[in-house]
């Protein structure tokens, strides 16, 4: 079973209206192209085919994509910051030393800020869920080294 991604309702609108585009006019379009590329004859050697083929499969995969991730979400507003690192916060951290600020949460929702993101189930995301500004923590990064971190400070997010 996926877990719940949680979504601001206006990340839930722009993706729901990015699956709508991609499987409708966008379908329609690539299907244009390919029966375009084949009318041309020879498949093996058409290049114009076999971009259209790639792109195709770039389309279903985000088609699919985008249908588990809103089927599984969990939409609301951004978590109202009260000091604790949650997901859909902005938390400003100490990580090994040097500063970071980033969203908590899914790339979905940060939209077109320039915030880095961290998964809450990333190694970093689950070890400061719960943290206090203040309090410090060690991850073990996926070379193997330990990394600290300290919360320095956790905003709610405002898109």
């Amino acid at each position: 079973m996926a877990e719940a991604t949680f979504l601001t309702q206006d990340a839930y609108d722009r993706l729901a209206a990015e699956l709508e585009e991609l499987s409708g006019p966008a379908r329609l379009d690539i299907a244009k192209k390919i029966e375009a590329a084949r009318e041309e004859g020879d498949l093996k050697e058409n290049g114009g085919y076999h971009a259209a083929k790639d792109e195709q499969g770039k389309i279903e995969a985000r088609i699919r994509q985008l249908t588990e991730l809103l089927r599984t979400a969990e939409v609301g507003e951004a978590k109202e910051s009260h000091g604790v690192v949650e997901p859909g916060t902005v938390v400003t951290a100490l990580v090994a030393g040097g500063e970071e600020r980033f969203l908590l949460g899914s790339r979905e929702i940060a939209g077109q800020t320039d915030l880095d993101v961290y998964s809450e189930q990333s190694p970093l995301g689950s070890a400061i869920i719960g943290l206090k500004i203040g309090e410090k923590t060690t991850y073990t990064a996926p070379n193997g080294r330990d990394i600290a971190v300290e919360i320095v400070n956790v905003e709610t997010f405002s898109g």
